[in-house]
């Protein structure tokens, strides 16, 4: 089969396209035929080095999150049988993944009808951490939330997510996604320089909890008042009033600095919640544009751009 894999850790340089044996599912896994992988920012930290002292050595596949159709059954695996349809999170702890002819994946979820194979890539890892951001945060239905960085997939997630149970959502957002945003319930105002001000025109005392989704460093407010590496935590406190009612799923070095709250633990077993609401249309993460695997360079340099407009997705 053909996959992408890297011998060293660096740049998406190291990255090629080769022919590699097929993994075999061990006990409680599954194998796939790849339909969609979907690309994150995780997948550049891996390639850096991420996690290099936990898993065995080099090389290493590339995807976190897959689509397609089951292939094999490891021992054990009840629920699923070949040829069903099914999304979630590619096994990334040998020299495959995701971005892959054929993957294996640890948990899945079948996709719904109506829902394609590039737009079910898009949802594992975007839905996790939106989904688990919210609920460390504690936001309750009722309270206002602000999602900073609402045009990303995560911040998108979190507002549908929010919006379906209850919440009230402002969103920050650029022009690209505001519409979309708006569409669904949340008052969108754009990010940028007197930020502050346009939420609070916007609200009767604060925002009760503040959801960072934004990239790291990304400064929202007042060119005159950046934070900790160029930051938007601190304006993030300003507009809730407390550092505790803030959370961020990127910022950790400012969060520790500031007292704001993190998310790191990774939890896959909403996998189901997550099909029947995309079968819903509740969840949905844009599909901005996809590539065959051996264009990984060029998505790669769209992706770490910060602006991709959406999911990436790499289709074998």
């Amino acid at each position: 089969m053909r996959a992408l894999q890297f011998d060293r850790f660096g740049s998406p340089d190291v990255i090629v396209l080769r022919d590699v044996a097929k993994p075999e599912p061990g006990p409680g896994r599954i194998r796939i035929a790849v339909r969609a992988c979907g690309l994150t920012p995780a997948d550049w930290h891996v390639v850096d080095g991420l996690l290099a002292d936990r898993l065995p050595p080099l090389p290493r596949g590339l995807g976190l999150e897959v689509a397609g159709t089951v292939d094999a059954l490891g021992e054990g695996v009840t629920g699923v049988r070949i040829g069903d349809r099914v999304f979630g999170p590619a096994a990334f702890d040998g020299p495959t993944a995701g971005a892959a002819e054929y993957a294996l994946m640890p948990a899945w979820a079948h996709i719904p009808e109506g829902v394609t194979s590039e737009q079910a890539a898009a949802l594992p890892m975007a839905a996790e951490t939106a989904w688990r951001a919210l609920d460390d945060l504690g936001v309750r239905p009722g309270e206002l939330l602000l999602v900073h960085g609402a045009g990303s997939t995560v911040g998108e997630a979190a507002v549908r997510f929010a919006l379906h149970r209850g919440i009230r959502v402002i969103a920050t957002a650029g022009p690209t996604r505001a519409a979309a945003l708006e569409g669904i319930g949340a008052r969108v105002v754009a990010y940028g320089p007197g930020m502050s001000e346009r939420v609070g025109a916007l609200v009767e005392g604060r925002v009760d909890r503040a959801l960072d989704t934004a990239p790291t460093g990304g400064r929202i407010d007042r060119a005159d008042r950046p934070g900790p590496a160029g930051g938007s935590l601190p304006t993030l406190i300003e507009l809730t009033g407390d550092p505790d009612r803030v959370l961020t799923v990127s910022d950790f070095a400012a969060a520790a600095e500031l007292g704001v709250r993190i998310t790191t633990e990774i939890r896959y077993d909403r996998m189901d919640e997550f099909a029947r609401l995309a079968g819903e249309g509740v969840l949905v993460v844009p599909v901005a544009r996809t590539y065959p695997l051996d264009r990984i360079r060029e998505a790669a340099e769209l992706s770490r751009s910060g602006h991709p407009g959406g999911k990436l997705v790499l289709v074998p």
